[in-house]
């Protein structure tokens, strides 16, 4: 039984669901996404609702219905809202500058970082005296905007002692105590 894949996912004024040929392609004022689908797994529209159903209860196509499902819920929710995700850089001299979809950042190492984004994500530095410089990434895809984030995270992980590094707004690092002074 899955209940996520059984969940109806009503459709929000302004987007357009389109399913041909195994290919669910959601339009709306953020953007447009389009998701290959299985084809052990039926996708109806109809009456302002999109239902998903499986063929069989296979173990396969039970978790299936389920990852499809939320796959189109993220999609409908990214092209009528949006995704965003805030990142704190913390560390001296820690900083982040934009120009376009170039983001380039300062993380203590002997060169500057160069990352370029893709066109889907939008994104925004901001540097305020008395606080850490903040990197907002905006996008209408989930899955885009977390790889794009976690790549940018990878980049100086938050270490346990000091708890320098890129983390994400809100996100607590375990700290460890330093050596015993003896």
């Amino acid at each position: 039984m899955s209940r996520i894949g059984n969940a109806i996912i009503t459709i929000p004024e302004g987007v357009e669901i389109n399913v041909s040929e195994g290919v669910v392609s959601v339009k709306g004022k953020k953007g447009e996404l389009t998701q290959a689908i299985d084809s052990a797994i039926t996708v109806v529209v109809a009456d302002g609702v999109v239902t998903c159903s499986r063929e069989s209860d296979s173990p396969e196509h039970r978790s299936k219905h389920g990852l499809y499902r939320s796959l189109i819920n993220n999609m409908v929710i990214g092209v009528s809202e949006g995704y965003k995700t805030t990142q704190e850089l913390v560390g001296v001299g820690y900083r982040a500058k934009t120009q376009g979809q170039t983001l380039e950042l300062a993380l203590g190492y002997s060169h500057p970082i160069v990352m370029e984004l893709p066109i889907e994500v939008k994104v925004v530095a901001t540097m305020e005296k008395g606080k850490s410089p903040t990197i907002e990434l905006e996008s209408c895809d989930k899955q885009l905007i977390g790889q794009v984030a976690a790549k940018i995270r990878s980049l100086r992980k938050p270490e346990p002692y000091k708890g320098k590094g890129i983390r994400f707004k809100g996100e607590e690092i375990r700290r460890k105590a330093g050596k015993a002074a003896g």
